[in-house]
């Protein structure tokens, strides 16, 4: 199979995905609730006293490099549902690329991406976050923040392929999530985090991902927020960038080798 004919099968059954996405729409409130209710609780519940209106704005990359990581299991539930459904059955015996297979699945979650992220955006908007960059540092901010959700989506993939149920990708898909997201400075300064989470949260690609948003938005720390240092909030959108091209050469040949080992069975 030639790339090109991957692509091709990947938009054929990313088209397949999407179909099913409008037929069922309901299948998109988490997608579309996540991220009001992280917005409302997080940003009104705690900002108080973490402060305020400030911490507000600051907080809205942080929502965004989290709720792109959360996005990824929607890929692990519903690739495992084809999966053990009997559609993944049927694109075994019809000359298609295994890699488009994949690929499909993760282009349409993308949807869902963009959606939650402009869902995302609009709650920001309306409890006062702007950005104060020009437009093309934010459309390139926004570009980065899709190429990472495809990129995390290949996460959800290896799981799909991995779990034996529907019920274990799903529990799998949620378990790795809470830590990455939370041992990060989606939230909070990572310099304020203690002993060595701190040196983890500094290289989290989920501190990656909302520094490089807040930089790109110019959404400032609050003033009682120490500043993190290091090589990876001083270079956060290289750092972005390298870790979602890293994240894909990682896991899109996990992917790949194991519905390959899946379709010998």
């Amino acid at each position: 199979m030639t790339l090109m004919s991957s692509l091709r099968d990947g938009a054929v059954v990313a088209a397949r995905n999407f179909t099913n996405v409008r037929r069922t729409p309901g299948a998109l409130v988490t997608g579309v609730a996540q991220p009001v209710i992280f917005v409302l609780i997080i940003g009104f519940v705690f900002g108080g006293a973490l402060g305020g209106a400030q911490y507000r704005e600051f907080l809205i990359g942080g929502l965004l490099a989290q709720t792109l990581t959360f996005n990824s299991s929607f890929t692990a539930v519903y690739l495992s549902k084809d999966l053990h459904e009997g559609i993944i059955d049927r694109f075994r015996v019809l000359p298609m690329s295994r890699l488009g297979v994949i690929l499909g699945r993760t282009w349409s979650d993308l949807i869902t991406s963009v959606i939650s992220t402009a869902v995302l955006m609009i709650c920001g908007l309306l409890i006062g976050w702007r950005t104060s960059t020009d437009p093309l540092s934010v459309v390139l901010t926004f570009l980065l923040l899709l190429l990472y959700a495809f990129a995390i989506a290949w996460v959800g993939a290896v799981v799909a392929l991995t779990a034996r149920s529907v019920e274990v990708a799903q529990s799998l898909g949620l378990l790795w999530l809470f830590p990455v997201c939370f041992i990060s400075g989606a939230f909070v300064s990572a310099d304020a985090l203690p002993g060595p989470l701190r040196g983890v949260a500094e290289w989290n690609p989920v501190t990656a991902i909302a520094t490089m948003a807040r930089q790109g938005f110019g959404n400032a720390a609050p003033e009682n927020f120490s500043a993190a240092g290091g090589w990876p909030a001083e270079h956060a959108a290289l750092y972005a960038l390298l870790c979602s091209v890293m994240i894909i050469a990682v896991f899109a040949p996990i992917a790949v080798a194991q519905y390959r080992r899946i379709s010998h069975r």
